[in-house]
């Protein structure tokens, strides 16, 4: 079997290879993309100004709150709740700042890591997350499932979880938020 022209033999000097050209996207995909980022940008926009006006939070905070609300004592270890909000644990830490100043989240130390801690939901917190959660659940009906079919809603479904799967390999040292 020969080797393949991009990977040099033992003694034999490397030529230099033409750049690739990219693998430009298609007319249709260009149009898919835009259309794409346009809709993630308004509805983040959309679910952002809702939050801000019925609570007084970005979008992020809240879903650190249904995170910390959904969990077994409501309480998550940091790094547990950067991994599943999906950001950095610096903007975590900031978040959770945030949370804490409002009286909504309170940190706790691990007492088993002493380097580690824990976001605790308190009952204020729980509250804030009570009250709100209606008009945000209205919200994203009236800009996402209102709008599409059943069967839309399922590819929708289909379509990012295969996206957020790829984005997210499983191989030591990849460069996921959570990690940074």
């Amino acid at each position: 079997m020969k080797a393949p022209a991009s990977v040099p033999t033992p003694g034999s000097a490397q030529e230099p290879q033409e750049p690739q050209e990219p693998r430009w996207l298609t007319d249709e995909e260009q149009h898919v993309w835009r259309s794409f980022m346009e809709g993630v940008t308004l509805l983040d926009d959309h679910l952002d100004r809702q939050l801000q006006r019925d609570a007084g939070m970005p979008h992020v905070y809240y879903g650190l709150l249904v995170k910390l609300a959904e969990a077994p004592r409501r309480r998550l270890r940091m790094t547990e709740l950067a991994m599943l909000a999906k950001i950095t644990r610096s903007r975590l830490s900031h978040a959770v700042a945030r949370l804490e100043k409002n009286g909504w989240v309170r940190r706790e130390d691990c007492p088993d890591d002493k380097r580690g801690q824990f976001a605790v939901l308190t009952d204020e917190g729980y509250d804030v997350l009570r009250q709100t959660a209606p008009g945000h659940v209205e919200a994203v009906r009236q800009a996402v499932f209102d709008r599409l079919t059943p069967q839309q809603q399922k590819s929708l479904g289909e379509i990012m979880r295969i996206v957020a799967e790829g984005l997210q390999p499983a191989e030591a040292g990849a460069d996921l938020p959570w990690l940074r």
